[in-house]
């Protein structure tokens, strides 16, 4: 392929316009688009081509079984203490610079959504809205064998990734959701995954809706001086 100032700038655009959204509009996806947006993104790399990604799709009666099922451990303080993640996403402790901006971008999206930091309900039933997949049309389930390694797991993120950036390219939007990884037994249950499978992370797909206030969030980001060294000699 020969770059040209427009794909440049179409690749680009997909890339710096990703962001995670949490509200959908009801807009269905053609599973046409779906299939297409999955099979860009499987041309991800992978270590000697393992290809480690596997799939659910869910929409419509399906979808709303399984949010119906976490909602309901979620909300239940008893029931949600017997769940717990099979993978540790976050560090077990935090340090600087990372706690400073996980808690900027909590309080940002809290401010728009007008959430005091002492209102915990409100908390609770913000994030809670991952298991409905911010009500997009399309929930991803995304599992990987238990018998890879951690190499298998960054090939992983790059399907993710590419996932994302195809949606974009199309004029959808996307939010990856580690919130699911909690409920996984949930998850494996009503989805009937093998038991060599595990959880990775859920996603929604759809189209943004441009008059929800949490929408508005873009994140900061650190300038390429702040994490890039370049060596000459």
């Amino acid at each position: 392929m020969t770059p040209t100032p427009d794909s440049i700038a179409a690749v680009d655009a997909a890339i710096t316009s990703r962001r995670s959204i949490r509200a959908f509009r009801p807009d269905p996806v053609p599973r046409e688009t779906v299939e297409r947006i999955l099979e860009v993104a499987s041309r991800a790399p992978s270590g000697t081509n393992v290809q480690p990604w596997k799939v659910t799709v869910l929409t419509g009666a399906a979808k709303a079984r399984l949010s119906a099922r976490i909602r309901a451990a979620y909300d239940d303080p008893a029931e949600r203490a017997r769940h717990a993640e099979e993978y540790a996403y976050y560090p077990a402790e935090w340090v600087s610079p990372y706690i400073e901006r996980r808690r900027k971008v909590g309080w940002d999206l809290y401010g728009l959504l007008g959430i005091a930091k002492t209102d915990k309900q409100r908390m609770h039933e913000q994030h809670g809205r991952n298991y409905a997949f911010f009500d997009a049309p399309v929930g991803l389930i995304f599992t990987i064998g238990r018998v890879l390694g951690q190499g298998s797991w960054l090939d992983y993120g790059m399907f993710l990734q590419n996932v994302m950036v195809a949606a974009r390219a199309r004029g959808l939007d996307t939010c990856p959701q580690a919130a699911f990884t909690q409920f996984h037994r949930i998850v494996a249950d009503e989805l009937a995954l093998p038991a060599d499978e595990m959880l990775v992370c859920g996603m929604a797909l759809g189209y943004a809706d441009p008059e929800a206030p949490e929408n508005a969030l873009v994140t900061e980001r650190e300038p390429v001086a702040g994490f890039a060294r370049f060596l000459e000699s």
